[in-house]
């Protein structure tokens, strides 16, 4: 069966020598999707320790109405069928495979890779705002830093995947096929 990098068309090595060495604009921007998803890893692995009580607490900024706790505990917190940090841990990494995916020119070769990362990292967004905007202020009436941290992370995931995704907008409705597709 062949490779993934083979059914896109990619080399591996090739691959490997852009992902680690590249140095073009998208690259640059895939690299931070990849830094602020682990970042919104390290938030998350902490109120996971929480969620599933691994820990009993978390520390909390002194000044403010930030309570952890009461945020990770809340019914909301778990109406995923588990508490929903671990899926939020999931959606990074969601991100980080599609910020890896696909070499060089990936938005003229692959135009629906970008076009997904940013749909995909679009809805993180969303419900991220819902959180913090509605839920922390509103229904739970206190603040998680973890959680704050996590949100703008999901919102900067998103901003640094739009330019690529209107690169592969631009090709796609210049009319041009995918350039895989022109081989």
């Amino acid at each position: 069966m062949p490779s993934i990098s083979k059914l896109l068309g990619e080399d591996p090595s090739a691959l490997r020598q852009y992902m680690q060495e590249g140095s073009d604009e998208h690259l640059t921007l895939r690299r931070g999707a990849v830094v602020v998803s682990l970042i919104g890893i390290a938030a998350m692995a902490a109120t996971t320790l929480l969620q599933t009580g691994v820990v009993r607490n978390l520390p909390d900024p002194r000044r403010g109405n930030f309570h952890t706790k009461q945020v990770n505990s809340s019914e909301e917190a778990y109406s995923y069928g588990g508490p929903d940090s671990p899926i939020a841990i999931t959606t990074h990494g969601v991100n980080m495979v599609l910020a890896s995916m696909g070499g060089a020119e990936r938005s003229t070769r692959h135009p629906w890779l970008p076009l997904l990362a940013t749909v995909f990292a679009g809805a993180q967004a969303v419900t991220a705002a819902r959180y913090l905007f509605w839920q922390m202020p509103k229904i739970d009436k206190a603040w998680c830093p973890y959680c704050i941290v996590d949100a703008l992370t999901h919102f900067a995931t998103v901003a640094l995947t739009l330019p690529e995704s209107a690169a592969a907008i631009k090709h796609l409705s210049s009319g041009k096929r995918p350039l895989l597709e022109n081989r």
